[in-house]
């Protein structure tokens, strides 16, 4: 008999369908992969499944019997967790606290919190999923988003669920965290624990799960067990059309040198980097978690301050001081962290993506609003920001539309000559993959620099005409697309590297 069985499921936002008569049956002990493009229906089917949602029509039944959930409570009653991919941590409390938020241990006959046994639990779930090294007395605002999403899963787990649901779970993860969180999943598995495992990665899916289900628009269009089926078939089925040519032609820069960093340092975080970018160069930047790569990009857009070295800009010394500045100078930047740090999710479509580019809507200091809405409506309409509205609140938006708000945002600024690209596809679908991976391509033909960090190797390989690897702070090497392969880069980005080359 099935663990969870979902039937015809309808749910329809002001008469818009999310998703249309879905059905599904997953085994006790299996993982269900649920794939789609942004926008496709997964996330209303875990807010159905995980109680935040109610769905208008249809029925879903644990171990054959029918189960309402109506709120988060109820499925938390029936075992169900949910793992979104938006981080529901308290920074100022500590890991142990939000693990056991809502269950701390407390003293005998008393409402006093029994601080030892809390840490003792917390500590003790954190070394059975794999991370004995996280102090469970740390606070969460000490930490990075790896190890935030790590205590997220966490949170998860001590509750022993019947049913976990997992949202883009290694979106942030190094190799070594993803290699945890899969043990931790197929020992819960063997357990009887039923997992949806909701990601974008395919070469994850077809590692980790036993079934998967496609959704597009709204619709279920494809189920099978992951053993009978190619990648092919997924993503012809995600996005109606086969994907042979994912990245455009790699084209090869004749610019001058734009952008110039010489023996950046930033004590801590890296040491000594130094990079060349010219005038339509995609020069890609790759690293394990922790590297350096996400803090050099920050010291060079004004957001972080170096302890020593130059950043010349047009042979000119640009060692910014706030992003502000950088902006004024000719930087754009797409950060990491979309959601902390490049949107402002409880404001519109129009005010996020015309948040940089105010001189150009404004007259004499004061915002023309015509010439703001059909700037950001010409850069919604070229990008294909789906649902087109620019008065939508963009936390209302897909994680794949989101990012090109964020995109937007940068697009719409005038005399950009250094576009950095931290993560650009994080999170997103294969579909909108491609038309980010078209955008930069695009600036590069224009003539921008163009400075791509990645965790994604076929990112980093497909898109860069050159490639610089850091470990522990360091470049350890510069690779030629004619030295692009996987081993390679992985060998330097590991240290495994026999004699690899220093640019010092």
């Amino acid at each position: 008999m099935p663990h969870l069985a979902v039937t015809k499921i309808r749910k329809s936002y002001d008469g818009n369908p999310a998703v249309v008569d879905i059905s599904f049956a997953v085994a006790p002990g299996k993982v269900l992969a649920l794939c789609g493009e942004n926008g496709a229906g997964k996330s209303t089917l875990m807010k159905i499944l995980s109680g935040a949602t109610l769905p208008d029509s249809g029925e879903i039944l644990l171990d054959g019997h029918p189960a309402r959930i109506a709120r988060p409570a109820d499925a938390m009653a029936l075992g169900i967790r949910t793992v979104y991919q938006e981080l529901s941590l308290l920074p100022h409390l500590s890991v142990a606290e939000n693990i056991l938020l809502g269950r701390l241990p407390t003293r005998a006959f008393s409402f006093v919190v029994d601080w030892p046994e809390a840490n003792r639990v917390a500590r003790q779930v954190l070394r059975d999923f794999g991370f004995p090294d996280i102090d469970p007395r740390s606070l969460i605002r000490d930490f990075g988003v790896a190890r935030q999403q790590i205590v997220e899963i966490a949170k998860a787990l001590v509750a022993e669920p019947k049913i976990l649901i997992l949202d883009e779970p290694t979106a942030v993860l190094s190799a070594s965290e993803t290699n945890a969180l899969f043990a931790k999943i197929r020992a819960l598995a063997r357990a009887g624990t039923t997992i949806l495992y909701i990601s974008h990665r395919l070469e994850e899916i077809f590692e980790i799960a036993d079934e998967v289900v496609v959704l597009k628009d709204g619709q279920s269009v494809l189920q099978g067990q992951i053993g009978k089926l190619e990648q092919e078939q997924l993503i012809r089925a995600m996005v109606g059309r086969p994907l042979a040519a994912i990245f455009p032609a790699r084209k090869e820069p004749q610019g001058e040198v734009i952008l110039e960093v010489s023996h950046l340092t930033r004590a801590g975080f890296f040491e000594n980097i130094d990079l060349k970018i010219r005038a339509g160069e995609i020069l890609g930047m790759f690293g394990l978690v922790g590297s350096g790569r996400t803090e050099v990009a920050k010291v060079i857009f004004g957001a972080e301050a170096a302890d020593s070295g130059l950043v010349r800009l047009n042979g000119a010394p640009a060692n910014f001081v706030s992003p502000a500045e950088a902006v004024r100078g000719g930087l754009a930047m797409i950060t990491e962290d979309r959601k902390g740090d490049g949107l402002a999710l409880g404001l519109s479509v129009l005010d996020n993506a015309g948040l940089a580019s105010f001189d150009r809507a404004s007259s004499y200091g004061i915002i023309d609003g015509v010439r703001r809405r059909a700037m950001v409506d010409g850069k919604v309409s070229e990008l294909s920001i789906r649902p087109p509205g620019t008065e939508r609140p963009v936390r209302q938006l897909s994680g794949g539309n989101q990012q090109k708000v964020v995109v937007a945002k940068w697009l719409l600024v005038e005399g950009t000559k250094v576009f950095i690209f931290d993560e650009p596809t994080r999170g997103v679908d294969i579909a909108t993959k491609v038309e980010i991976y078209q955008i930069i391509a695009d600036l590069a033909a224009s003539g921008v620099a163009v400075l791509l960090i990645s965790s994604e190797m076929p990112e980093v390989l497909g898109l860069s005409n050159r490639l610089l690897i850091m470990r522990q702070g360091r470049i350890v090497a510069e690779l030629g697309p004619d030295q692009f392969r996987t081993e390679t880069v992985f060998a330097y980005a590991a240290g495994l590297a026999p004699g690899a080359r220093q640019l010092h």
